[in-house]
Order: C-alpha cells, then sequence, then structure tokens
C-alpha cells in the first residue's frame, strides 16, 4: 500500500530518519499500532537545524516520508497514520513487518488476546533548491 497527500515528490533531499515503534495491546489493531509508531518516532525529534542550518521558515516545507512495517499491512488506514503527522507534505509506504504475539484478553479494554506490533521509520525531506539563494 502507497499512498501520498500534499505536493508532488520534487528534487527533496533527505534531512534524517527517525525510528518509532507502536502498539496496539489490547485488540491488535494494525491501524493504533501504526499511528503510535508514527507518534513515537515524532517524539524524539526536533528539527531546529532545518530552520536554523536549511533556513527554512515554515515547518509545511517539508516533506515526510512515512513507511510502516505491520503484520497486517492491508489492515492500516493510511489516511489515519498521515493524519499524525503536524507538518508538511508526505506520503505513505505500508510493508509487512512488525510483530504479532499473544497478549492477554481483557474484555474492559477491547477484543482479542493479541498483541500487535507495529514499527516506523519517518524520514524528513526538503527541498534544498527552495531556499539557496543566488
Amino acid at each position: 500500500m502507497a499512498i501520498a497527500k500534499g505536493r508532488e515528490w520534487m528534487s527533496y533531499k533527505r534531512y534524517v530518519v527517525e525510528l518509532g515503534y507502536g502498539a496496539d495491546l489490547h485488540g491488535a489493531n494494525a491501524t493504533t499500532a501504526a499511528k503510535r509508531a508514527v507518534k513515537d518516532a515524532i517524539s524524539r525529534s526536533c528539527l531546529c537545524g532545518l530552520f536554523d542550518i536549511v533556513g527554512i521558515e515554515d515547518p509545511n516545507a517539508m516533506h515526510v516520508k512515512v513507511k510502516i512495517g505491520c503484520p497486517r499491512p492491508e489492515e492500516v488506514n493510511g489516511k489515519e497514520v498521515l493524519e499524525v503527522l503536524p507538518f508538511g507534505s508526505s506520503e505513505l509506504e505500508v510493508v509487512e513487518g512488525g510483530l504479532l504475539t499473544q497478549g492477554l484478553e481483557v474484555p474492559a479494554l477491547g477484543s482479542g488476546d493479541n498483541i500487535l506490533v507495529a514499527v516506523a521509520s519517518l524520514t524528513v525531506c526538503v527541498d534544498l533548491d527552495e531556499f539557496r539563494k543566488p
């Protein structure tokens, strides 16, 4: 599965790659785990270099390539996953990966006794040509 939102891919250069982990402990929901993985990656990233070194003034100038690995990629709602990103244009690729393991069923928290783990890779890119001064 691959989806994109925002502007088309141009001559962007990678700035940073951040990894994240997410799990749905009660219900094995692939979208929930994927969104948590993206949020986890975002929570450890401070992209001040984009402003201080590259010179962007608007965080929407960045493009984020999101790659999700989870055991049931066909169940991931890509639109919901990309909505987690606070800024920029984006694209999504979902591949088989992650982990599915037995947990504990607690009906008050969800149905099923499986734990589904998703991993995320967020690659933040910028079009340096936009920010180079003649």
